[in-house]
């Protein structure tokens, strides 16, 4: 277990954490064709999708604005339909949230009311930082959750498509 200089740090790592861990959970509750699937809503987004955009946001507010590290992220690309596996995406997040915690673990406290620069918010303090990988990535595991539900209800579902709701 990993010890985390900063008590507020580790919170906020243990809901975010938490809220990426149900989301990629969801990838394994569905075929790949629901993996897939667009809800019949305008601008809806696939359980694919959702879950490589929120890591991407993950890895660009964790590591990148708040860790330091050099990030390369092509936000826009996240959107365009790839045929992921949910075992590509559970080992994304695998290696992902290994390197997050240990970034984040090694942050005290004071990290939290610096100024750090946002690719897209400007100057914000690591707190904000924070705040707002918790607020997406809990936002997109709801999403994710309709989504599969939505899927399941088609009666389209096959093979591990058996586990619906939360």
């Amino acid at each position: 277990m990993i010890t985390f200089a900063s008590p507020e740090v580790a919170t906020f790592w243990r809901y975010i954490a938490s809220s990426l861990d149900r989301l990629v959970e969801v990838t394994s509750s569905i075929d790949h064709e629901g993996l897939h699937w667009r809800p019949p809503a305008r601008q809806a987004n696939s359980v694919a999708i959702l879950v490589r955009h929120t890591l991407g946001n993950a890895e660009e507010n964790l590591l990148g604005a708040l860790a330091g590290q050099a990030i390369e992220r092509d936000r826009d690309d996240e959107s365009v339909t790839t045929e992921l596996s949910s075992e590509e995406l559970v080992e994304r997040w695998r290696r992902l949230r290994s390197r997050s915690q240990t970034s984040l673990a090694a942050l005290d406290t004071s990290a939290l009311t610096q100024h750090r620069a946002h690719p897209r918010r400007g100057s914000v303090t690591g707190q904000e930082i924070l705040i707002v990988a918790a607020r997406h990535a809990a936002e997109h595991l709801g999403q994710a959750e309709l989504s599969r539900d939505l899927w399941l209800a088609t009666g389209r579902a096959t093979g591990r498509a058996t586990q619906g709701g939360t």
